[in-house]
């Protein structure tokens, strides 16, 4: 029973975000998330009592997978910038493929429509951010004038600010290669000695392959979940 009641929450969390993502919270209502999820309003009303609710629960796994990106990158001898540089390429990706950590975004940013407080990610990730620049700054590579706790403050802002605008902008290219042209914009001012290409390349060398990715196939996988009862197929995951 409790193996069905975790397969029962994982189907509904994911067809909810699914349809976050592509309606927004608003425009999705449980009467959606039953057709979507193939699970009954009642199953929902059980397992998460409101809508309200399971918004926050998408935000809650949203977060909850991202000390899982993090754990790759704290091996000891790895240059701090580099372990930046690598874990926000793992978390753009993730904000761009995975559907928890996109539907996370859109209601955090839509966060005023939800009747409860939405947790917020960028306490957690400016303290990371300037502990990495300390340790930076600590081995010389840090540019003289820069303040960590300043300057992590502006690279995440910076850094959720380029990914949510990405979303919207043509692709000339792709989410990676604007990404890079930030980071070559940002480490000419971060490091002591600039050589942004060079560390681009050494921070991409460890980002772990698709296959390796322990969210790769969330979206597909909520998808294929995700008949409605009346036999209509789920809706496909936005574009990427």
């Amino acid at each position: 029973m409790q193996d069905r009641a975790r397969a029962t929450r994982k189907v509904l969390l994911e067809s909810a975000a699914h349809l976050f993502v592509e309606r927004g919270y608003a425009g999705t209502s449980v009467n959606d998330i039953s057709d979507h999820s193939g699970k009954t309003s009642g199953a929902i009303y059980f397992h998460y009592s409101s809508k309200e609710k399971l918004a926050l629960a998408v935000v809650r796994e949203q977060f909850a997978s991202w000390p899982q990106l993090a754990a790759a990158y704290a091996a000891p001898g790895v240059p701090p910038l580099e372990k930046l540089v690598a874990l926000s390429f793992r978390v753009a990706r993730s904000l761009g493929e995975d559907v928890v950590a996109r539907a996370g975004a859109r209601l955090w940013a839509e966060r005023r429509t939800i009747g409860a407080p939405v947790p917020t990610p960028f306490g957690a990730w400016t303290l990371a951010c300037a502990r990495l620049l300390a340790q930076a700054r600590t081995r010389g590579e840090l540019a003289a004038g820069v303040e960590p706790s300043a300057a992590a403050v502006a690279l995440v802002c910076g850094f959720f600010g380029h990914c949510t605008l990405t979303d919207e902008m043509p692709d000339r290219w792709g989410r990676p290669e604007r990404l890079e042209q930030w980071w070559r914009l940002a480490l000419a001012s971060l490091q002591a000695e600039p050589d942004p290409a060079g560390l681009l390349a050494r921070a991409r060398a460890r980002i772990p392959a698709q296959a390796d990715d322990p969210h790769a196939g969330r979206a597909a996988g909520a998808t294929q979940a995700g008949t409605s009862r009346a036999g209509r197929p789920a809706a496909p995951t936005p574009p990427r």
